[in-house]
């Protein structure tokens, strides 16, 4: 997927709310409240301070709104941003903007009230945002004769369908949950495999010349196709049969494969640059992730929900952070280059993320872990929207 332009991106003379000038601003500020918030209710779940009124089990309520929330609205953030720089269209701005953007506010109220307002109606509010993003993403696309990125609207169909599936098993018409929980997570993996593959390369690629650095990094070629053949391969495997011997060995191959492309982006040479070695933890995450996940299925004492969470809270949590602190940063003008406090928040997700992982490993102190993973994950959040969150809201 590439992020080369097919014309330069315009905007049209705009004098509303700051907020609704480009497609990144909303989606990002909400993505990031969301984490906060989502995290917040759960760990007072945990605790038995609250019941959600939602039609979920509270577990599956968990997943969906990091999945389904959080994560879908940093796709939609990126791909608002992204599409008016592949197409030289206009993007979307203005009432459109804020008619998306309420739409996925609705679906997180509407699947966090389900109990009282019913699991269909919230499923139907829900999967709107998804439906509507697909027709202005597929539309963007089409009008602008921009083919090279047609997997992007094939990217929001499968999350749309996955979606649907979870909120079947929430309205007890199938079993379909844990499903739809799979595969939404293995597209978002791969889209991350495809996405990271072709933008840490190229971030690192000019920090690296900018330095008179010549041990530049490796370009895309023959072993990242394998290697995004068997994370496909791997990942569509374990969401078919999780517990398989088959996808447990494609899935630790896959994250070799992941590990050997990791090595090959010299990101132990941007140490000094919190925007660009963020990309590289983001990405490490993904292979610790999958050789975990892989493992899971084939030895009985690594248990499959730690390499899950290294997916999740690890690859998706420390990605979304990277991508969305420096497309901040870039389409409002200001340097890219990141200050403590950014660094702070990519180390505290990512100590979120460890653990997490850590968790299932240490089962005396299971629960401390995952309050102190929580805890530290909304810490994370919480300071990327008070420090972002200024720059998304000004003009």
């Amino acid at each position: 997927m590439s992020a080369k332009a097919g014309g330069i991106p315009r905007y049209r003379p705009f004098e509303g709310p700051a907020l609704l000038r480009q497609g990144f601003r909303p989606f990002f500020l909400g993505a990031g409240l969301w984490a906060l918030a989502a995290m917040l209710l759960w760990i007072a779940t945990l605790q038995g301070y609250l019941a959600i009124p939602t039609a979920f089990d509270p577990v599956a309520w968990h997943v969906h709104e990091m999945l389904f929330g959080f994560v879908v609205a940093t796709i939609a953030g990126f791909l608002l941003t992204a599409i008016p720089n592949w197409t030289g269209r206009m993007p979307l701005q203005g009432l459109p903007l804020a008619g998306l953007a309420a739409v996925w506010l609705a679906g997180r109220f509407a699947v966090l009230g389900s109990a009282w307002t019913g699991a269909l109606v919230a499923a139907a509010i829900d999967l709107a945002f998804l439906g509507l993003l697909l027709g202005v993403v597929l539309r963007e696309i089409l009008a602008g004769r921009n083919w090279r990125n047609l997997p992007m609207p094939i990217v929001l169909a499968g999350l749309l369908a996955a979606n649907a599936l979870t909120h079947a098993d929430a309205a007890g018409i199938a079993a379909t949950g844990p499903l739809g929980q799979r595969l939404a997570i293995g597209i978002v993996v791969l889209l991350i495999s495809l996405v990271g593959g072709r933008i840490i390369p190229s971030f690192t690629l000019n920090w690296l010349k900018k330095r008179g650095e010549v041990r530049l990094p490796a370009r895309f070629d023959v072993l990242d196709r394998v290697a995004l053949g068997l994370a496909a391969g791997g990942l569509a495997a374990w969401v078919m049969a999780p517990a398989s011997g088959v996808a447990g060995a494609a899935l630790v191959a896959a994250g070799v494969a992941a590990l050997i492309r990791l090595a090959r982006w010299r990101g132990r040479l941007t140490h000094v640059e919190p925007l660009v070695w963020s990309l590289h933890l983001g990405f490490a995450w993904v292979a610790v992730g999958l050789l975990l996940t892989g493992l899971g299925a084939l030895l009985p004492g690594v248990p499959q929900i730690a390499g899950l969470h290294a997916l999740t809270a690890g690859a998706m949590g420390g990605m979304t952070l990277a991508v969305m602190t420096r497309a901040t940063l870039g389409h409002t003008g200001r340097p890219l280059t990141a200050d403590r406090w950014t660094a702070a928040i990519y180390l505290l997700v990512a100590t979120a993320a460890a653990l997490r992982v850590a968790a299932p490993f240490a089962v005396g102190i299971y629960l401390p872990l995952l309050w102190a993973s929580g805890l530290t994950w909304s810490t994370a959040f919480g300071l990327f929207a008070v420090r972002y969150g200024r720059m998304l809201l000004a003009r």
